[in-house]
């Protein structure tokens, strides 16, 4: 549990910083708060390892899962904020991820020896998408705000730490592009790999992921063909990411948590 403190620490002092250059409009850098950042998710990716030798096995369940989706979120802010593009973005996810650490080391481990390599390669290609296109939906949300501000002519101090509305949305085109390719790879790893799925409770999961992926892809058409933006972008990004949710993590919590059918 050493680890589990020293991690959510460092998170905090992360967003901590980052919160304090937002609010008096400085651009975020990577000084103080990377190392603060990298060390927070070297030591959350350290817990899992721990915990897995422990139970013998990679733990995917739902608060497992909840944790490596934010340990995903949290790098690649880092990698994105190495670049100098927004680091403001761990304001919201370092937090976040310090959080699912949190309720993942308070609630029982199990493992899922069971599950051959082929299965395991879908759902950390899965774990990858959901943190990619988590990321993408935050974006959105930012790309909103920024538009509200300025149409309203509302000039606030944390708008000089974010990029221009161009440079924001060109990243957020690209952070769904990445997360396409890894969602596209789990639909894929998932029709080779998971044989029955109606015995394994998969339908009403596959279903709404496919959904998404139409959604997403949608938009990415519309991006390159008709110069989609704005916000038609942000509504798109938004409604593929709740129906990867549902998918996901509300199959996730009736099937473990209600049903208790892990």
């Amino acid at each position: 549990m050493t680890s589990v403190l020293i991690s959510v620490m460092l998170y905090l002092l992360a967003a901590g910083l980052l919160m304090r250059r937002v609010a008096n409009g400085q651009q975020t850098g990577t000084s103080g708060w990377g190392a603060l950042a990298a060390g927070a998710l070297l030591l959350h990716a350290f817990y899992h390892v721990l915990t897995w030798r422990e139970v013998g096995g990679a733990d995917m369940h739902f608060f497992s899962a909840l944790s490596l989706v934010g340990l995903g979120m949290g790098t690649l802010t880092l990698a994105v904020g190495l670049r100098g593009r927004l680091g403001a973005l761990g304001v919201i996810v370092f937090p976040l991820s310090a959080l699912a650490l949190v309720i993942y080391a308070n609630t029982p481990h199990r493992s899922h020896a069971s599950l051959d390599w082929r299965l395991q390669l879908h759902a950390w290609f899965a774990l990858l998408a959901y943190a990619t296109l988590a990321v993408a939906a935050l974006l959105a949300a930012l790309l909103w705000m920024q538009e509200r501000a300025l149409r309203r002519r509302e000039f606030h101090e944390w708008l000089r730490a974010l990029p221009p509305l161009t440079a924001l949305e060109s990243l957020l085109f690209r952070t769904i592009g990445a997360g396409f390719v890894l969602l596209s790879a789990t639909l894929l790893t998932g029709i080779l790999f998971v044989h029955d799925f109606f015995a394994q409770h998969l339908i009403h999961k596959s279903v709404l992921s496919i959904l998404s992926w139409l959604v997403f892809g949608a938009l990415l058409i519309g991006r390159w063909r008709y110069g989609w933006r704005g916000a038609r972008a942000i509504g798109w990004t938004l409604t593929a990411m709740a129906l990867l949710v549902l998918a996901f993590f509300g199959s996730k919590f009736v099937l473990e948590l209600v049903l208790q059918r892990g």
